[in-house]
């Protein structure tokens, strides 16, 4: 599967330990002495218990290494563990001269083995070139201890502590890589959210300025009708005052229709909410047939009657069509099998119109009555917006089924 399209969430087991591991590196960048202390007080005590266990005798070359020498060489290759994390150099430079009296008295404790570790933090924090010196500083005391009591050959004693340098290097560079990765996939996301946001801005402004220019439209437009009609009604004041009467009525129309749509256009550029913007078209009346369809096709049987000719504006076809679309989910929600539904469109002058649905439905009441949702409050706030008023119910009786009517009376002067 392409992992660009997959989806699908994380494991809840996954999700868990990457949370856990989130707060333990959050943590620990906190408190760092949280995780170090601990560390290197285990390292401590096991260096410590080697010298006063005997242990060390069983690796020894000489056994006759004073007391006061073991327990300085001990801490010596364990204490400068407290700084592999932020000077690692440092802490194995402090090292080395313990680890050379270790190879030159014979001790051969085994706490010099503690500098693989340094190595390791070294790949993982410092230049892959600070290797070098690092790489000799380890092995000059094996080669101390090789020509000094020349136990084992030198190929055997050298190329051991070479394989282990080397898997301690390609632990670390394995360990940074995959911290790089996932630094730069975090900075990957940021950037990202940070473009989102800056698209999310940008589509704001855009819708914005789609809207200046309908306001400009409508003003242009409106001013330009006005115009013509006051210079038309002007001219025929004199001869036909019917003509002028009829003018002065067109004007009026005019304005107030164009007032509204200003009003309504000045109240969304108010808004200071920081939303998406919606740069689809509002549906309208000519989107009717294809919600009607969409409802038809999910097994639903509707039929409309209109009586009279549509001329309604923009925003109550919004909301015949908002209507509608509420009504027809509420029975394909709640009206059960079999259910049918009827539309009835009624346009009448001025932009008043009447719309009822009634279904048939034998289901439960749709949301927003008996159960609380958001369905009829929001149909009856979009009707409130243009002063009309919506009934929604069951049928009278012997009837079954739910009736919606909408009823948008004429615009009334702004």
């Amino acid at each position: 599967m392409d992992p660009v399209t997959d989806n699908r969430a994380p494991e809840p087991l996954t999700e868990h330990a990457q949370r856990l591991a989130h707060r333990v590196r959050a943590l620990d960048r906190r408190r760092p002495l949280l995780w170090d202390l601990p560390f290197t007080g285990f390292w401590v005590t096991a260096a410590l218990i080697d010298y006063t266990g005997g242990g060390w005798r069983n690796n020894a070359h000489q056994l006759d290494v004073p007391g006061w020498l073991l327990l300085t060489l001990s801490l010596g290759l364990s204490v400068p563990l407290q700084w592999r994390r932020t000077h690692p150099g440092a802490a194995l430079a402090a090292m080395a001269p313990f680890a050379l009296a270790n190879a030159w008295t014979g001790a051969a404790l085994q706490a010099a083995l503690l500098q693989l570790v340094l190595v390791y933090h070294l790949a993982l924090r410092r230049p892959l070139r600070d290797l070098w010196w690092a790489t000799a500083l380890v092995i000059g005391p094996v080669l101390l201890s090789a020509f000094r009591h020349g136990e084992g050959t030198w190929d055997q004693q050298i190329g051991s502590h070479l394989m282990s340098i080397t898997v301690a290097v390609l632990i670390g560079v394995t360990v940074r890589t995959r911290r790089t990765y996932t630094e730069a996939l975090e900075d990957r996301a940021r950037r990202l959210e940070t473009e989102r946001d800056q698209q999310a801005q940008l589509a704001t402004a855009a819708e914005r300025a789609r809207i200046a220019r309908e306001m400009h439209d409508i003003i242009g437009h409106n001013l330009s009708v006005i115009t013509g009609l006051a210079d038309g009604g002007r001219y025929a004041a004199a001869k036909s005052p019917e003509r002028a009467a009829q003018a002065l009525d067109a004007i009026a129309t005019t304005s107030r229709q164009a007032l509204t749509e200003l009003r309504r256009l000045l109240d969304v550029l108010r808004e200071e909410e920081k939303q998406h913007a919606d740069l689809t078209p509002q549906p309208g009346l000519t989107d009717l047939d294809p919600l009607l369809d969409g409802v038809r096709s999910a097994g639903l049987t509707v039929s409309t009657t209109t009586h009279g000719i549509p001329s309604l504006p923009p925003g109550r076809q919004l909301t015949v069509y908002r209507v509608i679309q509420e009504a027809l989910t509420n029975t394909l929600k709640h009206g059960g099998p079999g259910a049918t539904a009827r539309i009835e469109l009624s346009y009448e002058e001025k932009a008043a119109v009447t719309v009822t649905i009634t279904d048939t439905g034998s289901g439960s009441a749709p949301d927003g009555t008996s159960r609380g949702g958001r369905g009829l409050p929001g149909m009856r706030e979009r009707t409130a917006l243009y002063g009309g008023t919506l009934e929604a119910g069951p049928r009278p009786h012997p009837e079954q089924g739910w009736r919606v009517r909408l009823r948008l009376p004429e615009e009334s002067p702004q």
